[in-house]
């Protein structure tokens, strides 16, 4: 039997027994205690392999799978209840671009392709996308700013806006803010990005992680290991999500 099977095996039995003692009980026959006439014993017997009728597992093997299988349960659990998105029946296009971000965005990886899989264990790849939303406000102002996703996911519920009760703008204390009308401008770092605010081109940000520079100028190359990809939506006047994958070695 090769590791791969004999895992199987052990996970089989580990779903199936509640306690390792469970299992060995289940290895004992009614035999077996007439000539034994001690439980204790013939459970020691089966745990040595002399005894038994099945699979020969260990104690430590038992328990560590079941504790394995138990904290994938829980963090699969977590990771439902987490993503707001999910099960979400989503038509528009800024939703469903926010959607297919949410998970990356909330934990700080990227899905890997099996290509990329490979390399996983020298290559750290982690997104943090940067959402542009120029629109107007409930008083009819029209406002714009650049919204650090993955810090919004941590610091709000996004349920209400996955559900359409309520539209996802920029803030006085997102990365950027601007107010057209009364040209109010104000702009703040977030722990994944520093804004570089004096910069004659343009307003830039700066990947903490990997310190690379994202360039949010329309007509301006993004930057290294970033995409910018307009939304056609009818949710805003405008909206722009600029991808930045840092790939950092572990």
């Amino acid at each position: 039997m090769d590791q791969e099977e004999g895992l199987t095996a052990v996970d089989n039995i580990v779903t199936q027994f509640n306690t390792y003692e469970d299992f060995l009980d289940s290895q004992i026959t009614t035999v077996d205690l007439f000539y034994l006439e001690d439980e204790g014993l013939a459970r020691q017997l089966v745990e040595l392999g002399y005894r038994g009728t099945g699979e020969v597992v260990k104690r430590e093997d038992f328990e560590s799978r079941k504790a394995a299988i138990e904290i994938a349960r829980l963090a699969e659990r977590t990771q439902k209840k987490t993503l707001t998105s999910a099960g979400k029946n989503l038509q528009e296009n800024f939703l469903k671009a926010l959607a297919v971000r949410e998970e990356d965005n909330r934990n700080g990886k990227v899905s890997l392709n099996q290509q990329e899989a490979d390399a996983a264990h020298t290559l750290k790849k982690q997104l943090a996308s940067v959402i542009f939303i120029r629109d107007k406000n409930s008083h009819g102002q029209e406002i714009s700013g650049y919204i650090d996703y993955a810090h919004r996911l941590k610091t709000e519920d996004f349920e209400v806006y996955f559900n359409g009760k309520k539209r996802l703008l920029p803030r006085s204390t997102d990365l950027s803010f601007y107010n057209w009308d009364s040209q109010i401008a104000v702009w703040n770092s977030t722990p994944n990005y520093q804004v570089i605010a004096d910069n004659p081109e343009g307003l830039l940000f700066k990947y903490k992680r990997d310190r690379k520079i994202l360039n949010v100028d329309p007509k301006a190359p993004p930057g290294d290991n970033s995409t910018r990809i307009p939304i056609q939506t009818e949710l805003y006047i405008q909206a722009v999500i600029f991808d930045h994958v840092s790939r950092r070695k572990t």
